[in-house]
C-alpha cells in the first residue's frame, strides 16, 4: 500500500529530519520501499519547509508525492503553504500551539511544542513528539521501526530524552484519535 506523507513547518523545527526518519523506518526496519524528498533553502532560516516521504510495500516507480495522504504540519506558514490544500480523505497531524488552520480532512490536533517546553523542557524534540503522534495516529510504519529510526538518527548523548519524546508522542496520538 502507498503512503504520501508531506511534512511541513518553518526553519529549524527539524521538518526534513523527521521526514529523514520516517523514510528510514519504513525501508531500512519495516522492510518497505521508501524515497525521501525535501525543499529547503532560504526556508532553513525560518521560512515555511517541507519534507515528503512515499512508502510503499512495491518497489516506487514515481518517487514524487502528488496527492498527500498524511500530513504532518508544525507551522501556519506551512500550512498554509504546504497543506491547505488537503484533500478530503487525507488525514492531517498538527501542531495545535503553533496552527490556527484546521483542514478539510480530518485533522488531529497535537500539542507537540508545548509538551517538548513543559513535559521534556527541549523544544527542540517537538519534532520528535510529533513523529510519535504520526505513527500512533496513522500506523505507517511500527513503533519499533520508527524507534530504531530515531536512535539511528539523533544526536549521541540524546537518545533518552529523543525516546521520551517519540513515547510521549505515541500517547498523544493516541489520546488525539480517540477524541
Amino acid at each position: 500500500m502507498r503512503h504520501e506523507v508531506r511534512f511541513s513547518g518553518y526553519g529549524g523545527q527539524g521538518i526534513i529530519l523527521s521526514a529523514v526518519i520516517l523514510g528510514r523506518a519504513a525501508a531500512l526496519y519495516d522492510g518497505k520501499y521508501a524515497v525521501q524528498t525535501q525543499v529547503y533553502g532560504p526556508e532553513a532560516r525560518g521560512g515555511a519547509s517541507m519534507g515528503q516521504v512515499v512508502i510503499d510495500d512495491a518497489p516506487i516507480l514515481y518517487p514524487e508525492v502528488v496527492d498527500p495522504d498524511i500530513y504532518v504540519i508544525m507551522s501556519q506558514q506551512g500550512f498554509e503553504k504546504y497543506g491547505v490544500r488537503a484533500g478530503k480523505d487525507a488525514v492531517m497531524l498538527i501542531d495545535s500551539d503553533l496552527v490556527r488552520s484546521r483542514p478539510a480532512c480530518r485533522a488531529y490536533e497535537i500539542p507537540a511544542t508545548t509538551e517538548a517546553k513543559t513535559a521534556l523542557r527541549r523544544e527542540i524534540v517537538a519534532n520528535i513528539v510529533m513523529i510519535g503522534a504520526l505513527v500512533a495516529a496513522t500506523g505507517v510504519v511500527s513503533r519499533e521501526a520508527i524507534e530504531r529510526a530515531v536512535l539511528d538518527s539523533v544526536p549521541k548523548g540524546t537518545e533518552e530524552l529523543n525516546l521520551k519524546a517519540l513515547k510521549r508522542g505515541f500517547e498523544l496520538g493516541e489520546r488525539a484519535c480517540r477524541s
